[in-house]
């Protein structure tokens, strides 16, 4: 079932929204596309479910999955990613704000400028904060919901470092890694796929699959591997002509996806491994699968020109040659030999890493929603 709406209907969602009685309108999830909900999921249900209450949840998606849930204490709305979605944020009348989205107050999404919001800052990756992010992305929160002792650090230091007003550091976890180990536990080991291949390019200018992805792709089909490759969305805007030529080469190969959207939890867990350079969810696989990921040595793609002024090592490159098989541009072809020996021999130093990395582990929610719920009292 696809949802659509016009222009005039964002206006009209608006309309709906600041019409709700202030308790109804107290906690609002802000959602700027699918992915998000990735990392909602289990605080939304531990709020509506287990704490009875209501939530607002505002998405930029028109076809996001929430307006079909039936669940009664969750008000959707859509308000599209233009002018309307400009003005939800600048007179927004809400307790607290929870968004996933970073660079608040640097371009055209701004704080509440009639009422004194809350602001909630999630983390969509568990990647070090002054690599990955531009400077100043979590800057202009109030309360930063922390993956591991690693953001606690970066935080306090980019405080330090450019005279800061503190915010309040919440030891969270993370809620993706948290859904992706329930559906572990729930579907099991039994659909391990020994020949489906997960190559996931972030964007960039040196991203692998601009590089040498096609090469790679032929290399693992005439290995008769299957592969699944999901492009960052930003690859889709930034080459499509790059997009086009991968289809017009593979897309009639029986064993070949192009996946545009979110990764499937089946393909995701009946998979033998995954290929990536510098996408966040190597670590969610390595940390899910306590086995290691294989990372396509190209430069990393750098979001803040003043990381160097950060004196500490970003998460993922400390514990990049830990988790995962480093393998160079020019040594490709060497990939299925590395597939094949991929077993479980690292599991504990894996498992070892992600319990020293992440807060929380299967616990997130119910720390955030306890949280919330207690701003909320207050």
């Amino acid at each position: 079932m696809k949802i659509n709406f016009s222009l005039g209907k964002e206006w009209s969602e608006l309309k709906k929204f600041e019409k709700l009685s202030d308790s109804e309108r107290s906690i609002v999830f802000y959602a700027e596309n699918k992915a998000s909900m990735n990392h909602f999921r289990l605080l939304i249900n531990h709020l509506t479910e287990e704490m009875n209450l209501k939530i607002c949840y505002v998405t930029s998606v028109k076809d996001d999955p929430i307006f079909l849930d039936t669940n009664t204490n969750i008000n959707s709305f859509f308000i599209g990613n233009g002018t309307v979605r400009t003005k939800f944020f600048l007179t927004l009348k809400a307790k607290i704000l929870i968004m996933d989205m970073p660079d608040l107050e640097t371009y055209h999404i701004k704080r509440s400028k009639v009422f004194p919001v809350h602001y909630i800052y999630i983390f969509h990756s568990m990647f070090s904060i002054h690599s990955y992010l531009r400077k100043g992305a979590v800057d202009n929160f109030d309360t930063i919901f922390c993956v591991g002792e690693h953001h606690v650090k970066e935080i306090l230091e980019i405080e330090k470092i450019y005279d800061l007003k503190p915010k309040k550091l919440v030891k969270y976890g993370f809620g993706r890694l948290d859904t992706l180990l329930d559906e572990k536990n729930e579907i099991g080991e039994n659909n391990f796929e020994k020949r489906l291949i997960i190559m996931t390019p972030t964007y960039g200018k040196e991203n692998f699959l601009k590089i040498c992805g096609i090469e790679i792709i032929d290399i693992l089909l005439e290995s008769n591997f299957k592969v699944l490759l999901r492009p960052h969305f930003r690859i889709f805007q930034e080459t499509p002509d790059l997009i086009d030529e991968i289809n017009k080469k593979f897309q009639n190969h029986k064993n070949f996806r192009l996946e545009e959207g979110v990764i499937s939890k089946e393909d995701f867990h009946s998979s033998k491994c995954l290929i990536s350079d510098w996408s966040g969810i190597s670590m969610e696989y390595a940390f899910v699968f306590e086995r290691p990921v294989i990372y396509i040595d190209v430069p990393q793609k750098i979001m803040n020109d003043e990381m160097k002024r950060i004196p500490l090592i970003p998460l993922e490159v400390s514990i990049r040659e830990k988790i995962g098989h480093l393998v160079d541009i020019k040594k490709v072809d060497q990939l299925p030999e590395i597939i094949h020996g991929i077993d479980n021999e690292n599991s504990k130093e894996i498992k070892k890493f992600c319990s020293e990395t992440v807060f929380n582990i299967g616990k997130s929610a119910k720390i955030g929603a306890e949280y919330i719920k207690k701003k909320l009292d207050n």
